[in-house]
């Protein structure tokens, strides 16, 4: 049987660095195909020049590029916001979202902001999520695997190619929990920065609250940004909503978060949700106000999608978007936190995170249905 060949794709400096001296080559080859697979986007080895006619047949051998696709995607007449469809090298599909620099966010407190100036590449770091937080629609898919660094970075470059002008900035907060998926998502990370270009500070890595993860990038010197879905500050509001919080309930969660802002001096984003009944009242804003105030932070304050397409039953199907979310967010204001309110963005295309790859897969599992039923069904005997 013929082994399958290398995939190049997602290893960092220091693997391909390897890979060039376990091939015969000296070491400084690994930088060469760094360069070309990553800065110079190769989708061939007949593209890399510098490296040689023998080691070019070698890799040729040995060797493949092998990435992801993209099968669909969505642009939003409204605002450009642009869904990719992205189909894994198993037919698995994940999502990745462009988001322009003018839906960052809106308000008059962030008219200068450098967000306004971004154009954000939303990407996913599993098939999938086990962590099933009652407003996500990825969570109603069950977990499925986690993506190899090739399929994460990938994400990126085949983006990079149809979009308008450059990616300014990497949020890893598409389907799937990043922690979950830490050593690729850090691979990733390093190779984001160092092969493609992208500074640690527009990389930013949002986790439902994994603490034990979050305490690990402080202490690995992770150079890109963290950001928690924390959407309550009462641990019981919160545990309905997200059962990770049954795992770390508050008090560990904000342990981890300050150990990480202690070792890293860097502030934190928390990212919320305002539900109409469920974490709007008073009582959960003041909540939130004193959990706001124990490390450096800002609040983003994120519109909801419904997820009632998914068919989600329970606390999932019932939830709504809270009408008092801009007076909350005057009232966190004035107590001097850093907020902001992040505009709705692709309204008119599946823009909810995981939407589009969860309707594909319900027509996808439709049609293989209707498959079955076909060639189950028992044909009329023919008279003789």
């Amino acid at each position: 049987m013929t082994a399958p060949l290398y995939n190049l794709l997602g290893l960092t400096l220091q693997e391909l660095s390897d890979f060039a001296e376990r091939s015969g080559e000296k070491r400084y080859r690994g930088k060469q195909l760094f360069d070309w697979l990553y800065a110079k986007d190769a989708s061939s080895f007949t593209e890399m020049t510098s490296l040689g006619k023998t080691f070019r047949e070698v890799l040729e051998e040995s060797a493949r590029i092998e990435g992801v696709t993209i099968v669909n995607r969505q642009r939003s007449r409204e605002d450009s916001t642009t869904k990719f469809l992205i189909e894994l090298h198993d037919g698995l599909n994940v999502e990745s979202v462009l988001i322009p620099p003018r839906l960052a966010f809106r308000g008059e407190e962030a008219a200068n902001e450098e967000e306004q100036r971004r154009l954000t590449l939303c990407i996913s770091s599993q098939a999938g999520c086990a962590l099933d937080c009652k407003f996500c629609a990825t969570a109603t898919m069950g977990f499925l695997r986690n993506l190899t660094v090739a399929e994460i970075v990938s994400q990126v470059m085949q983006v990079k190619r149809e979009a308008l002008r450059p990616i300014t900035n990497v949020v890893f907060m598409g389907m799937g929990e990043p922690m979950m998926n830490y050593e690729n998502v850090m691979k990733a990370v390093e190779i984001l920065i160092n092969g493609l270009n992208i500074a640690a500070r527009r990389i930013t890595i949002s986790t439902a609250g994994w603490a034990d993860r979050i305490r690990q990038m402080a202490d690995d010197g992770c150079k890109a940004k963290l950001a928690v879905s924390l959407h309550s500050a009462v641990n019981e509001t919160r545990t309905r909503l997200m059962p990770i919080n049954k795992k770390y309930d508050l008090k560990e969660l904000m342990s981890a978060i300050e150990y990480y802002n202690k070792k890293t001096k860097k502030r934190v984003t928390y990212e919320y949700i305002f539900f109409d009944g469920v974490n709007d009242s008073d009582y959960q804003v003041v909540q939130l106000i004193k959990l706001a105030r124990r490390v450096p932070c800002k609040i983003n304050i994120i519109p909801f999608h419904s997820i009632a397409f998914t068919g989600v039953h329970g606390l999932g199907a019932t939830l709504k978007p809270s009408p008092r979310m801009n007076q909350l967010a005057d009232r966190l204001r004035a107590h001097n936190l850093s907020v902001f309110v992040r505009s709705n963005a692709g309204e008119d295309i599946d823009a909810a995170c995981g939407q589009l790859a969860v309707k594909t897969e319900k027509e996808h599992a439709r049609r293989a249905r209707l498959s079955t039923r076909r060639h189950s069904a028992p044909t009329e005997a023919i008279p003789a």
